[in-house]
């Protein structure tokens, strides 16, 4: 150990490396779901804007770009948030590029992710820094791409598969299952939009994830109207219900309401609309409506009329959410196990 740090706990604080769950499992895979969000989601966004307007320039040469652009964009998310010096955040581009081009965007998460750690750790370290932190970013995280990515990726994919078939399978149980699982994930501090396309979750599986996002949002933000009036609504109906987490640590009993209304909404949307998504709109639930145009475009390549698309969107990822929401949150009140305040945001 250098004489510069007195242990190894001392290293690393000095490093900005912290082992916690927290910093690897809630900052990182948020910060790769905000990477995803300003490259592939936006780019989806404006293909389709430009598909059904006729703007070339929109599908022919943005999307193109944005979705060659997502690697990259996920390494410089996960590198911010890990908070590594400059010249690391700069190699980390290379390194997220070659994990996306390898293993998609599970391996541009774990190999940047893993050499973003290594370039730490040799940053500043020597007297040609301007070359070591580089190399050193760079080689480790094209290696790990080049070596773990394409098996994270088939693992991660086999399992989505696997998710779809089951829900093609048995509709019913696995569109309680999936919608309940990927709703909650959607509120914790994890990125279910992250896991949605590490898992390549789309199908019907995909259309119970956006169910059961959905219910979580639409439910909060109806549930919690009368303290939080039209700002709450709108900050949780197309934001997130992730907002609601201080509230839930103090009393978990508000999660009840949208979690059993997502189990609901779940096999209705794989039975009476069979709802289908693509993975980048699977895990968003209603967040700037990413959900409903990933419904949209999974369900036109299914040849579904529109008519019918519309209507199980309206019923499955807004009425129903939030009245079946507001029908458990009214009998948990009664009950008393929900009061006054509860659901109240700092906002």
């Amino acid at each position: 150990m250098s004489k510069k740090y007195s242990s190894v706990k001392d290293f690393l604080s000095k490093k900005e490396i912290e082992i916690s769950f927290k910093r690897y499992g809630i900052d990182v895979l948020g910060s790769m779901a905000m990477g995803l969000f300003a490259s592939l989601l936006v780019g989806t966004i404006l293909n389709t804007i430009g598909l059904k307007l006729g703007i070339p320039f929109l599908s022919e040469v943005i999307w193109p770009i944005a979705k060659e652009m997502t690697g990259p964009a996920i390494a410089v998310a996960i590198a911010m948030a890990l908070k590594a010096p400059n010249l690391v955040v700069f190699s980390s581009l290379v390194v997220g590029y070659a994990g996306n081009k390898l293993g998609g965007p599970a391996g541009a998460w774990l190999a940047t992710w893993l050499s973003v750690e290594l370039g730490k750790i040799v940053s500043k370290e020597t007297k040609v820094d301007i070359i070591i932190t580089p190399a050193v970013t760079i080689i480790s995280g094209v290696g790990i791409g080049n070596f773990l990515g394409p098996i994270i990726n088939n693992l991660m994919s086999g399992l989505g598969e696997t998710i779809m078939a089951a829900t093609t399978l048995e509709p019913f149980w696995m569109g309680i299952i999936v919608s309940v699982i990927v709703g909650i994930v959607l509120t914790l501090p994890i990125s279910s939009a992250a896991l949605c396309m590490m898992l390549s979750l789309a199908g019907l599986a995909g259309g119970a994830a956006t169910a059961g996002c959905s219910a979580q949002m639409i439910g909060f933000a109806v549930i919690s109207f009368k303290e939080n009036g039209w700002s709450g609504l709108l900050a949780q109906g197309i934001g997130t219900s992730m907002l609601q987490i201080p509230n839930i640590l103090k009393n978990w009993k508000i999660w009840i309401p949208p979690t059993l209304a997502s189990a609901i909404t779940g096999p209705i949307s794989t039975m009476v609309f069979k709802m289908e998504n693509i993975p980048l709109g699977s895990g968003m639930g209603t967040s700037g409506l990413v959900g409903q145009i990933g419904t949209i475009t999974a369900m036109e390549e299914a040849a579904v009329d529109l008519g019918q698309v519309y209507l199980g969107i309206a019923t499955v990822h807004f009425l129903l959410p939030g009245i079946l929401s507001f029908m458990f949150y009214a009998i948990l009140k009664k009950m008393g196990w929900i009061k006054e305040g509860d659901l109240k945001l700092d906002l």
